[in-house]
């Protein structure tokens, strides 16, 4: 059992990030170490092969000041009391051939005849006939490298000769081998190391990671407010937890909402539902005729369809709300949308001995949702006529400048007492009156009108003042700057023929 757990528990580490990024580390410094390795190795090689031949071109140059030949004649003229001369002289034949163009050897040192060997004739006559000097890397029977530079000497008079002089490569070599072999036995020292180093970064890296997950095991419906706080680096770790704060308002908001559609239908429907169980229990109780029955059950019909209305209306905004409605873009003429809306109201407005008036331009172009910008208007112009007593006005008022259209509707009514304006856009709020019967609506429309507004990027403001009236104050984008009058009739055109 304890093996079986342990076999579990490997299996687990070694599918776990932190082992992942630390192999990852691992590996990558590994292959790195061993680049650098083979880097510095060929760099060091390199720089003891340029050195050997910058002393063969040194060497080369003494050999031009040196050797003298006349008439087959081999000498070295140099002053053989200076010791100094002497050992320069003596250096450049260690490793040193001389032949004629046909390459028979004329002149030789033990050491390049023993251990490298003469040159082939056919290789002499191709060097000489380049003109050109020649670097040949050679090994001796005992695997010794040797740099050889060989190439023309013509002597005084003007005949060609063959001259080669070499170098020993062993203590380059030597060298270079001995760092390798230093470097690569020190690199699983240097592998292991890393391996702590790895393993105690992805640790580190990983702190703000085990935060979000363990702010995410804290998340539960009653506990949308966590917050993970930023590290201030703005690096992919703090991108994730700032979209993970995003994500936990977002639920928030949506949980919000959800707790708040809940409170909201409990607490409309719990008074309709009540009125109609009693009305039902009464008629069942006290009833005796026909028409009795009958009155109760349109009484009961009147409050079934006044919480069918609220359903609607409730389902509505909260699909508003949440993102499931969907505003349709188009680009519309809002002057005679208001004048439609309006005409629509002026037979309510007679009944109710109201003047509703209006001042709207030839053309105002703005892009939005034809259906959401009539009931927009409808909520506004409703709202208005309720609470305005007979005898009193409702004007609708709208400008279109460049860049934005601003919508007014105004009216004579009871007005809004300050402390009430911050709470109207809220559900289900009316502000008290004497009057609060079913005729005075749910309290949705301004939620309603709040939500359109801001789904098309506007702004909404409130004036009110007790018995002189109240104002609200919508400004909209516009879809184009003001034109001159035809081009603007041309773009109504052409929108209501697409909209077609």
């Amino acid at each position: 059992m304890k093996l079986s757990l342990h076999r579990i528990a490997s299996a687990h580490l070694l599918k776990g990030l932190r082992f992942r990024l630390a192999a990852s580390y691992v590996l990558f410094f590994t292959l790195l170490l061993i680049v650098l390795g083979v880097f510095f190795k060929q760099t060091l090689k390199g720089i003891y092969d340029d050195q050997v031949r910058e002393l063969l071109t040194e060497e080369w140059g003494a050999v031009k000041g040196y050797l003298r030949i006349d008439k087959g004649k081999i000498d070295w003229y140099y002053d053989t009391e200076d010791p100094e001369e002497a050992f320069i002289v003596d250096r450049l034949k260690q490793v040193y051939l001389l032949t004629d163009a046909s390459g028979k050897p004329l002149e030789w040192s033990e050491k390049y005849k023993s251990e490298i060997g003469f040159d082939s004739p056919d290789e002499i006559r191709l060097a000489l006939k380049s003109q050109k000097q020649n670097w040949t890397m050679k090994r001796s029977k005992q695997g010794v490298p040797y740099m050889i530079r060989s190439g023309l000497f013509v002597d005084d008079n003007h005949k060609s000769f063959y001259v080669a002089l070499g170098r020993s490569l062993a203590e380059s070599d030597t060298i270079v081998g001995r760092f390798t072999w230093r470097y690569f036995a020190l690199l699983p020292l240097m592998i292991v190391s890393s391996s702590f180093l790895g393993w105690y970064m992805a640790r580190r890296a990983l702190i703000p990671v085990d935060d979000v997950a363990r702010t995410a095991q804290r998340i539960t419906g009653a506990n949308l407010t966590a917050q993970i706080p930023s590290r201030g680096a703005n690096d992919e770790l703090d991108r994730l937890i700032d979209s993970f704060n995003r994500m936990i308002e977002r639920l928030n908001s949506s949980f919000t909402q959800t707790r708040q559609f809940s409170t909201d239908v409990s607490h409309e429907l719990r008074t309709p539902l009540t009125a109609i169980r009693g009305q039902l229990e009464v008629a069942l109780l006290t009833a005796k005729t026909i028409d009795e029955y009958k009155d109760a059950m349109v009484d009961a019909l009147q409050d079934v369809e006044r919480l069918s209305q609220t359903i609607r209306a409730l389902l509505l905004l909260s699909q508003a709300e949440s993102g499931q409605l969907a505003i349709q873009w188009h680009v519309l003429d809002l002057a005679p949308i208001a004048a439609d809306i309006v005409d629509q109201f002026q037979i309510p407005a007679e009944g109710a001995r109201l003047t509703l008036t209006a001042d709207l331009p030839e053309v105002c172009l703005i892009e939005g949702d034809r259906i959401q910008l009539e009931r927009l208007l409808s909520n506004l112009l409703s709202n208005a006529m309720k609470y305005t007593p007979e005898g009193g006005t409702v004007h609708v008022g709208i400008t279109c400048t460049t860049g934005q259209a601003t919508i007014v509707v105004e009216d004579t009514g009871l007005g809004i007492k300050q402390d009430h304006l911050p709470h109207i856009f809220d559900r289900f709020y009316r502000v008290p009156t004497a009057d609060q019967g079913p005729d005075k609506g749910l309290g949705l429309g301004l939620s309603f009108v709040a939500w359109i507004v801001k789904a098309h990027r506007g702004t909404i403001d409130v004036e009110s003042q007790i018995g002189i009236g109240t104002r609200f104050t919508i400004t909209l984008p516009a879809a184009i700057p003001a034109p001159d009058f035809e081009l603007q009739q041309q773009s109504v055109a052409d929108a209501a023929e697409m909209n077609s």
